[in-house]
């Protein structure tokens, strides 16, 4: 892999620069990251920004909307947008991460003139039904059942850790279709209207004291059969593809945002003293060298992927999750007492880095990925 940027990709970096340094500072101040309905007003009209500037949906395929972007010229916006410190996708990252560029991929030419162009400005959030309070991990074990009723599925069950699940318009949902299948078999995807009867919310409190997650519960709701994506019974095959962009590209921006964190910390530790202590620097020196590997790591997926990310995308988010958790353990090392003011933003990233060797498939599924559809090793019993 050519690692080098050429004379157009520059220039394309340096366009960006330009427009992010003239639209940023006009920016208001963010919302509490309590409030989600201000977040979601906040994040959706930083998506129309970037809509109307051309750089929505910027890897996504032209047919689908978007602008078809190079691999490179993607990994560039989402360095350059971090590093600038522009808002992140917030509340629109299923719509813009998971369900999109599942539609894109598995949809209809009417699902994706209908779903597609809403996400892409910003109109509609989506949130994530896939969750169960006895399928997490393992995630084809699943209960919430959907029957076939004329032209519409008659959903009923429950969904947990449902993602902006309060704000959210669709829902990507995973019913099983067929209950005498094996568990990997009779699974349907489906894209639910939030707003439709017998749909109830119930946001949970995280240790951060964000309600970005809820438990979801559904009694009897109807959902056109048209609202399928797949086939039906496919779901399990369409989820491995909406897994894939989760585990692939979703944490890109995520790795920059790490390696701006360690260079503070590293000018922290020269300013009160703590930078003499040989075993702290060589921590801070074999994190830097991780995060570099992890972004180099994140060019060869994306550069690989050229579509669907493939199980790369596993190995990454496997080493990325010890690691982020590895740099907020040595920032607590570094501030020391420090550690413990709550109003430092770094402390609400610490407890939540505590979330990402279980969040998007727990370490010990990715393992079983890695193990299976890389190394090629028999599967557990």
């Amino acid at each position: 892999m050519d690692l080098t940027y050429t004379e157009e990709e520059e220039e394309f970096r340096a366009r960006l620069r330009t427009w992010l340094g003239e639209v940023l500072p006009k920016l208001p101040a963010k919302p509490a990251a309590t409030d989600w309905p201000g977040r979601r007003a906040y994040d959706a009209a930083w998506q129309r920004m970037l809509y109307d500037a051309g750089y929505a949906g910027l890897h996504w395929p032209r047919d689908a909307g978007g602008q078809g972007a190079t691999p490179t010229q993607h990994l560039i916006f989402l360095e350059e947008t971090e590093l600038a410190g522009a808002p992140y996708v917030g509340a629109g990252f299923v719509g813009l991460l998971h369900a999109g560029p599942t539609i894109a991929a598995e949809g209809t030419a009417e699902q994706r003139a209908r779903w597609l162009p809403p996400i892409l400005r910003g109109d509609e959030i989506w949130c994530q039904g896939f969750s169960e309070p006895d399928a997490g991990s393992d995630l084809a074990a699943l209960r919430t059942k959907a029957v076939r009723d004329g032209d519409t599925y008659v959903v009923t069950g429950s969904k947990i850790w449902t993602s902006h699940a309060e704000v959210a318009d669709w829902c990507e949902l995973l019913v099983r279709t067929d209950p005498r299948a094996s568990k990997h078999r009779g699974i349907s995807w489906l894209a639910m209207p939030m707003d439709a009867p017998g749909v109830t919310v119930r946001p949970l409190r995280t240790l951060a004291g964000s309600t970005e997650f809820a438990e979801m519960f559904l009694d009897g709701v109807r959902v056109p059969a048209g609202n399928r994506v797949g086939a039906e019974n496919d779901g399990w095959r369409v989820t491995m593809v909406t897994l894939s962009f989760e585990r692939g590209t979703a944490f890109v921006g995520e790795v920059v945002a790490c390696r701006r964190v360690l260079g503070a910390l590293a000018r922290t530790a020269r300013a009160n003293g703590r930078w003499d202590d040989a075993v702290l620097r060589r921590r801070l020196g074999r994190l830097s060298a991780e995060f570099t590997a992890l972004w180099r790591l994140t060019q060869w997926n994306v550069s690989e992927a050229m579509g669907v990310p493939g199980s790369g995308g596993s190995v990454f988010k496997l080493r990325y999750s010890h690691a982020r958790q590895e740099l907020y353990d040595a920032a607590a090392e570094v501030l020391g007492a420090g550690s413990l003011d709550a109003d430092q933003e770094w402390v609400a990233d610490r407890l939540s880095s505590l979330s990402y060797t279980i969040a998007a498939g727990t370490s010990q599924i990715q393992q079983n990925i890695v193990a299976e559809r890389i190394l090629g090793l028999p599967k557990g019993r």
